[in-house]
């Protein structure tokens, strides 16, 4: 048996018999620890215990090896000066501070192949959560194999070519001998991993290696057919590098994170697989019968070509922010219920005569959810003949503000989808490009590395997502001022002895004026690097990463509303909403109960994030939206004091109307 093991975040693999006892696997750990440090400190360290690195399970030290361990575990040693305290005991680990979330992976089985030409966002992000296994179509391993050839020939020839057969930058001038040409493109990898911060996830690890293998799959990069499957292979096993979020400016390509990336395909750095954890790359690779990727010529190059971080995540942005889009209709319309508001403003004929794609969507959504013939309100019922003329912006203009939020995630997903699918291959940190056309023999220099268009695309995104929380926290305090709701003081009964959505409101406009820093656009900066080469770069990795943080803002500002409409409505009972309003109602109920005095709030706002998140609340929602489209072909015209109307003078106005297929 072999067994890797970590002892103070080294990594070594220990050889044994299987029949030792876990007490003497301690001692021999320790032994070769110190014979490593030139045996300094041995004698002064003992072994406190032995835990198994996934899940930090104690071995017993009486147990045989074999009884406990299976072939390639991995294991962490704890010494005794390893603890922060004895009296707290094996509490924390004191030097392991990589832990990450090691929930086990979906184990699939259905495949999904790579062309270069064809991924979609929604497929990359479920290739990040681990619904697929990829492969290559034959189309894109005759591409791949082809461009290979050509750059074979350039060797054989001997010219020069840069990034091929000379040195990066300023040193591009430099010829290379034969015998360096591997060395050139490890030397490249070595050094361009520079970047800092946390780690990726492992799901985002997937997604940037997952598009990583989509773009060499298209064929321009120079890349063997051999090195291309090894990355299809760790992606497929899990096997996934160690890649800091921070350190790209996103103008040669992503360098930093995609060297990172490639790295741990070599076998040095870190690595994370399920089933070990974080560990040194070489032994993740070993554990799971995989090879470290041996560079050929141009390969170096080829790893670290394109804007690939940007990309995916940029992917994973666009998609959760058209998710928490579908779900802000919905949220928005049971506040306006329980806030006795109009539907008037939902009309058909106000859209049309200013017909924004998504102006008109939301609209239709608000009517199928809202008081009709097909889903009737008692609360609209209830008061019909208020002496309210209008409501507040946010309400009666949730079309006009959540339309162009759906405008826009329609925009950026296009403008995203092209870049999945493009070749933006990219020599290094200099200012231009090296791409092979097979079929034209070509090695062609030019730009298409710049992250300026995902870039921007991502800046645009954060600024027209963050509306969805603008106005979710004015409608919050809508909800929680007896002013404006009618309802008692912060949705609370016995107010002052307990504080209600209070402070979660505050948390909702906290959130808020984060995102309004997060929206300063990342892209309208631009630092000069790689010694005046790189004039111009897009910051595009940080566009993405703060379009992230501003889309999970919006979730959980969403995710206040939505408790808060749902224990406004209490104090409207026995009176009931829609029917597809009550479904939402009774999903919440499923993770979060009523406030009838308070509690701790944090975890009910986690638990209606989730929901969101999983898209639950809109899953629940979707088949009684559509029922009201189908069935119900007479849009409802509710006449009361909160609506005008001039009464023709050919006849009555008619209560009902044929409705609109938009």
């Amino acid at each position: 048996m072999k067994l890797s093991v970590r002892i103070r975040g080294d990594w070594f693999a220990v050889p044994c018999k299987g029949t030792e006892k876990i007490s003497w696997f301690g001692d021999e750990c320790l032994r070769r620890f110190y014979k490593a440090k030139s045996n300094v400190g041995h004698a002064k360290e003992r072994v406190f215990e032995i835990r198994k690195a996934k899940g930090g399970a104690i071995l017993d030290r009486d147990d045989l090896i074999k009884d406990v361990l299976d072939d390639n575990d991995f294991l962490t040693v704890v010494l005794d000066s390893d603890m922060s305290s004895p009296a707290t005991g094996p509490a924390e680990i004191t030097y392991v501070d990589e832990k990450i979330d090691q929930a086990e992976y979906k184990k699939s089985i259905e495949y999904i192949s790579l062309d270069g030409n064809s991924l979609s966002t929604d497929e990359l992000v479920r290739i990040g959560k681990g619904d697929y296994l990829v492969k290559l179509t034959v189309e894109a391993e005759e591409k791949v194999k082809k461009s290979r050839l050509l750059v074979n020939s350039i060797l054989d020839s001997k010219k020069v070519v840069y990034g091929i057969t000379t040195g990066f930058g300023k040193f591009s001038n430099v010829t290379i001998g034969t015998d360096k040409l591997v060395e050139l493109q490890e030397n490249l990898i070595r050094s361009h991993s520079a970047g800092v911060g946390s780690p990726l996830s492992p799901e985002r690890t997937r997604m940037l290696l997952a598009l990583r293998i989509n773009i060499l799959s298209k064929g321009y990069s120079g890349i063997t057919l051999e090195t291309l499957k090894q990355l299809i292979d760790a992606l497929n096993a899990n096997c996934l590098p160690w890649v800091p979020e921070k350190g790209t400016v996103g103008a040669s390509g992503d360098l930093a994170p995609l060297s990172h990336l490639a790295l741990g395909m070599l076998g040095e750095g870190k690595m994370w697989s399920p089933k070990s954890g974080w560990a040194d790359a070489k032994y993740v690779l070993e554990a799971n019968n995989l090879e470290p990727i041996k560079l050929k010529p141009k390969e170096g190059l080829a790893l670290i070509n394109g804007t690939q971080m940007i990309a995916s995540l940029g992917a994973e942005a666009v998609e959760r922010a058209d998710a928490i889009s579908r779900q802000a209709d919905v949220i928005a319309a049971l506040t306006l219920d329980v806030l006795k508001g109009t539907t008037r403003a939902f009309d058909s004929d106000i859209h049309r005569v200013r017909p924004h794609k998504g102006q008109i969507k939301v609209a239709r959504n608000l009517r199928s959810l809202l008081h009709s013939e097909t889903h009737p309100s008692e609360i609209a019922e209830s008061h019909r003949f208020c002496q309210r003329v209008q409501d507040a912006y946010t309400l009666r203009c949730t079309p006009q503000v959540h339309g162009i939020v759906n405008d826009t995630v329609d925009f950026v997903r296009g403008l995203l989808t092209t870049e999945l699918n493009s070749a933006t291959d990219n020599p290094v940190s200099f200012h231009i490009i090296t791409m092979v056309f097979a079929e034209t023999n070509e090695v062609v220099s030019g730009g298409n590395f710049h992250g300026e268009y995902p870039a921007k695309a991502l800046d645009y995104l954060a600024i027209g997502i963050h509306e969805l929380a603008n106005m979710s926290e004015r409608r919050i305090e809508r909800l929680v001022n007896p002013a404006l709701s009618e309802l008692p003081a912060f949705l609370t009964p016995e107010g002052g002895l307990n504080s209600g959505f209070m402070i979660a409101h505050c948390t909702a406009a906290a959130l808020v004026s984060e995102n309004k820093v997060l929206c300063h656009p990342a892209s309208v900066d631009s630092l000069t690097t790689s010694a005046g080469t790189e004039d111009h770069v897009s910051m595009g990795g940080f566009a993405a990463r703060k379009a992230l943080r501003v889309v999970e803002h919006v979730e959980q500002v969403l995710a206040i509303e939505l408790l808060a409409a749902c224990q406004a409505i209490e104090f409207l009972r026995p009176l009931k909403t829609t029917i597809p309003l009550e479904e939402v109602i009774r999903q919440v109920r499923t993770v979060v109960g009523p406030w009838k005095k308070d509690r701790f709030m944090s975890p009910d706002i986690d638990a209606v994030t989730k929901l969101l998140q999983e898209e639950k609340i809109f899953k629940t929602v979707k088949p009684l939206m559509d029922n009201y489209h189908s069935c119900q072909s007479l849009e409802t015209k509710v006449f009361s004091p909160t609506s005008s109307f001039v009464v023709p003078t050919n006849g009555p106005v008619h209560k009902r109307r044929k409705m609109s297929k938009h």
